[in-house]
This record gives structure tokens, C-alpha cells and sequence, in this order.
């Protein structure tokens, strides 16, 4: 079985409680200011991790019209949106990373990001990030899953869009580089996803499978299939965040409010404790109630 790790001090595994990472994606609305308040409420609702995403509209895509570099599905928050334009407007500018990366840590938070191309982790290397985290796009991309897990932190990789032997690729990739400390994030690349495609039994197939630490990267609306993921296992849980959804932040539509991800933590960690251990014996708390259980009274008189 899979070894529990730390993460700059917090602890993956299933004898701990869930490791909940507020995701600010592009939610920041190219405001610095903004960027540093969501990491305010993030902390403020008790998220543990905060997860940005490194690359520019440069490294990630082409400048190109047309084509591929159009989203033309109708069905798409950003149809009608030019791929470079998109990621211009999403993109974390690098020189935040710090700023906000401190903020982080005052707040006692861990701070990661997720790299999109081989420099950008030499640039977080340069920031002594504590973990890579390899977004579902990108978990196809050996070169840059092999640059990050060579560094010896942990590695946490969504599996969306992925076969099982693209991941079989993926994990040997990451271990055969150094990484001892994996974890996979079960995860469904639709935006927002439905909860039926949520397949949350995959879980605890992918920990046998794999051996490794296993969670879940929620793309859907509300919390049930979060909070559900912990009583399969899931050590981490990754949730977009936003301030106010009515914001429109370029991923607010399937992100959580503050008070939804403290909701969120909250009960997460609750079905963590309440998954205790196989037992058929009286709880100590039922013991007062035992008096009141079905019982034989004599209610007349009656020969012994």
C-alpha cells in the first residue's frame, strides 16, 4: 500500500484528513489585488492548499485565428473564444507568483502551481515551490511530467481525458524520473461536469492500481460529489475558487464561493472521521440507550 507523505508539512494519506486545495485558476480577473483577496478568503474558509497555474498565453498556444484555435462548441463557457485571447486573459502574470505565494504562506497555506510547459518549472524551482501539480491537459506530456517529478517533490497529476494506458505511462514516467510521493486526481475534463460522469468507484480501483495516494479534481456544481469522494478514499480534494461567482471570472461558473468551500472542508472532514473502522460492537456513546432497547416485562403475575 501507498506510504502517506507531506506536503510543506501537511500529511496525504487516509489516516489524515482531507487535503483541500482552493484552485485559483484565472478567477484573479488580471487583478493582483483580487488574486491576493481570493488567497485572503481561501485561508479565511480554511482551504489548506492554494493552487495557481504557470504558463503564458506564449508557451501554452499559437497565436494563430481559426481552426483548432477557435472554440466553436456551442456548448463551451468560452465558445466563440480565440485559444491565444482566452489564455491572455486567464494567465497568472509570473511576477504575482511571489506575492501571492507569500501571502499564502502567512496564512499558513501550502501554495503549488501547475506548470504548463518545461520552463515554467524551472521558474517555480526558482520559488521553491513544495509540490507540481500536472493539470489533465498536460497529463499526456512526459517530458514535462518527467522535468517536474525530477525536482523530488511531490506530484499530484489529473487523470482527465486519460486511458488506463496513458496513465500507466504517466505514473512510470513520474517514478522512473524520482518521484516516491504520487498523487492521482480522478477528474473529469468538462466544465462545468455532470455529476453522472463523476464515476466515483474509479477511486479506489486507482489506488489499487496504481499504489499510490488518490483523490478527486471536482469540476461539477455544488458539493455532494466532494464530499462523497472521502468516503471512497479520496485523501485530496480540488476545487475551483472564485469570490463571487457573479464576478465572471473566466472559470467562476463551476467555482465555490467562500462560503461553500468552508462548507466543503467542513464536511469533508467530517465524513473522514466518520469513516472509523470495521466494527459490530456498541459504541460507547450507545451504552446509556441500551436500557431502552425491546425488552421482557412481567406485567402480571406469573409462576416461575
Amino acid at each position: 500500500m501507498s506510504t502517506p507523505f507531506q506536503i510543506a508539512g501537511r500529511s496525504i494519506g487516509t489516516n489524515h484528513p482531507p487535503f483541500v486545495i482552493a484552485e485559483m485558476s484565472g478567477n484573479h480577473n488580471q487583478s493582483l489585488d483580487r488574486a491576493l483577496a481570493i488567497v485572503d478568503a481561501a485561508a479565511a474558509s480554511g482551504a489548506h492548499g492554494l493552487k495557481l497555474q504557470t504558463y503564458t498565453a506564449d508557451t501554452i498556444t499559437l497565436n494563430v485565428r481559426g481552426g483548432d484555435f477557435e472554440i466553436a462548441d456551442p456548448g463551451s463557457l468560452w465558445s466563440g473564444k480565440n485559444l491565444h485571447d482566452l489564455y491572455q486573459q486567464a494567465h497568472t502574470p509570473w511576477e504575482w507568483h511571489a506575492p501571492i505565494m507569500e501571502r499564502a504562506r502567512e496564512h499558513g497555506m501550502v501554495c503549488f502551481s501547475s506548470p504548463f510547459d518545461e520552463s515554467a518549472v524551472d521558474f517555480l524551482e526558482e520559488l521553491d515551490v513544495p509540490a507540481y501539480k500536472i493539470a489533465s491537459f498536460e497529463n499526456n506530456h512526459l517530458p514535462l511530467i518527467a522535468k517536474a517529478a525530477s525536482t523530488g517533490k511531490p506530484l499530484i497529476i489529473s487523470t482527465g481525458m486519460a486511458s488506463l494506458g496513458e496513465l500507466e505511462q504517466a505514473v512510470a514516467t513520474a517514478r522512473s524520473a524520482g518521484c516516491t510521493d504520487l498523487v492521482l486526481l480522478k477528474c473529469t475534463s468538462s466544465y462545468p461536469a455532470s455529476h453522472v460522469n463523476a464515476n466515483l468507484r474509479t477511486i479506489p480501483h486507482m489506488r489499487e492500481m496504481f499504489d499510490c495516494e488518490v483523490g478527486l479534481s471536482d469540476h461539477t456544481l455544488g458539493l455532494g460529489v466532494a464530499v462523497g469522494a472521502v468516503a471512497l478514499g479520496a485523501t485530496v480534494l480540488e476545487k475551483h475558487f472564485t469570490l463571487s461567482r457573479s464576478e465572471r471570472g473566466v472559470d467562476s461558473a463551476f467555482s465555490l464561493e467562500p462560503q461553500e468551500l468552508a462548507v466543503l472542508v467542513d464536511e469533508s472532514y467530517r465524513v473522514w472521521q466518520a469513516m472509523g473502522r470495521v466494527t459490530y460492537s456498541t459504541a460507547e456513546s450507545e451504552l446509556k440507550n441500551i436500557s431502552f432497547r425491546r425488552s421482557i416485562y412481567i406485567s402480571s403475575d406469573i409462576q416461575e
